[in-house]
């Protein structure tokens, strides 16, 4: 009798670590798939990029240290080996990308040119597809990581091999800010 007591005791312990082995590898795919879905909006960005880049070029030689930076954040980018490195450069990127972006708006000339004008179009669309994309890896690798930290997962987690995978986060003190808004009419 305690004999069986004590396999039934083994039985449910083993059901519980492979149901909780299995869910663990099921949300860390989940996790790898957001991360696939991002980095195809990020190659599409990367091949935007020279495109406009060379559409602006001879409009813009005064502000060459603009595009340089744009260039070398995205050769930069396109070279990082992990999630968390891609991370750090996309986010170099974005910033110079934004900077890029305000000097186009600066300019009707370059705004309302035939070339330029689609390429930004593409690439604000493909950032919006980037910014909901990276929203979706969040949520599901704080599902992922928060499963890590849970009991009994904790237990066992970290011997097997799983391990927390990075959020992106506002690195920029500048992107927190609150803008200012007056709608006041003042004469």
């Amino acid at each position: 009798m305690f004999i069986f007591i004590i396999l039934a005791f083994v039985i449910i312990l083993i059901i519980l670590a492979s149901s909780g082995y299995n869910s663990l590898v099921q949300i860390r795919n989940q996790v790898r798939n957001a991360w696939k879905q991002i980095d195809v909006q990020l190659k599409r960005r990367h091949d935007l990029i020279p495109n406009l880049v060379n559409a602006v070029k001879g409009q813009m030689e005064f502000e060459k240290g603009t595009l340089e930076s744009v260039i070398k954040a995205r050769a930069a980018a396109v070279g990082a080996s992990t999630i968390a490195d891609s991370m750090a450069k996309e986010d170099v990127l974005s910033s110079a990308l934004s900077k890029l972006f305000a000097v186009v708006e600066n300019y009707p000339t370059l705004k309302a040119n035939e070339s330029v004008r689609p390429l930004m179009e593409e690439l604000t669309t493909t950032e919006n597809q980037i910014t909901f994309a990276r929203q979706f890896y969040n949520d599901i690798t704080t599902t992922y990581n928060t499963k890590l930290e849970m009991f009994p997962t904790n237990l066992f987690a970290s011997s097997m091999g799983f391990k927390f995978f990075p959020l992106f986060q506002v690195k920029d003190a500048a992107e927190r800010d609150v803008p200012t808004v007056d709608l006041s009419l003042k004469k």
